[in-house]
């Protein structure tokens, strides 16, 4: 839908709970919890019973959706506090840094998802194209997961953070000839690229069954080989997000593993600054805002 103005954004939060209602029995106040994405879904869709939320035709994100309660748009994150429906809260491991654990509510869940749904596991071999926001977390659930890590970057410069968040090896994609040693080899690749490239010569470096799921987001569409698919019965696909069932499991995940995004916190009042840095690349590899800066305003 066309973005509603004024717009409150932010779908990754963390914080304590405040209250609960008479009815809730998941939370009381004093927990720590998370909302994601997503704040309400008709639970009764295929796609809902089957803990696939975020495909559901009258699934509500958490800001500049319709408000089928309140009418009006959703208004996100970027506050004080949020109301929310227990059902889309979601419970931290204490053991996590806030700061860290909230990316993983977006960044988090659309790098595991897909990871988990193809396999990612001991003895496969895993890609990871670029190493931004989302894929350092590819980098470092992959790793967790057990598989092989390579990442493909652009930057020659990325090599030796790439290798201190998990990754075995690191392609720059630029040379012809270490793209070439790695043909045929890979299980899975996850591509977090939301610039145009050519999406042709990773879907080379799948092996017979492998796939490529696209879950950066380039503005112009891909032009595919078809034959770079039928040879080998490889396979293209997309992934958004995750269930409420997969978001916890992720999260529990972390917390057994003890992983969180690379972040740096800023006060809201230096939102403008960070988007600028965002727009030159200057972050590693996300912010997070404290919103106990709103009350300096």
């Amino acid at each position: 839908m066309p973005t509603v103005y004024p717009i409150v954004p932010g779908h990754e939060i963390v914080g304590r709970v405040t209250k609960v209602g008479s009815a809730v029995t998941k939370f009381k106040p004093g927990d720590l919890a998370a909302v994601g994405c997503m704040v309400d879904s008709d639970g009764t869709c295929p796609e809902c019973r089957a803990g696939n939320e975020q495909f559901c035709p009258n699934m509500t994100l958490t800001f500049n959706m319709p408000d089928k309660y309140l009418g009006g748009v959703t208004y996100g994150g970027y506050s004080e506090s949020v109301v929310v429906d227990q059902r889309f809260v979601l419970r931290v491991p204490s053991n996590l840094n806030l700061a860290g654990a909230a990316p993983l509510l977006c960044a988090g869940i659309t790098t595991y998802s897909p990871m988990r749904h193809w396999g990612a596991s001991p003895g496969k071999k895993v890609g990871v194209i670029g190493l931004g926001g989302l894929g350092h977390m590819g980098v470092k659930f992959a790793h967790a997961l057990g598989a092989h890590v390579v990442v493909f970057t652009t930057s020659p410069g990325k090599k030796e953070d790439a290798l201190r968040l998990g990754a075995d090896e690191v392609v720059v994609s630029r040379h012809a000839g270490e793209m070439q040693k790695h043909a045929g080899s890979f299980d899975f690749i996850l591509d977090a690229v939301s610039a145009d490239h050519d999406v042709n010569a990773y879907l080379h470096l799948l092996r017979r069954d492998g796939n490529l799921t696209m879950v950066g987001a380039p503005a112009k569409p891909l032009a595919v080989a078809a034959f770079g698919l039928i040879m080998r019965r490889r396979s293209l696909s997309g992934s958004c997000i995750g269930g409420i069932a997969e978001t916890q499991e992720m999260l529990d995940f972390c917390g057994k593993h003890n992983i969180t995004a690379d972040v740096e916190v800023i006060p809201i009042q230096r939102i403008n600054e960070a988007y600028e840095r965002l727009l030159k690349s200057d972050v590693k590899y996300r912010f997070s805002i404290d919103m106990a800066s709103l009350k300096s305003e």
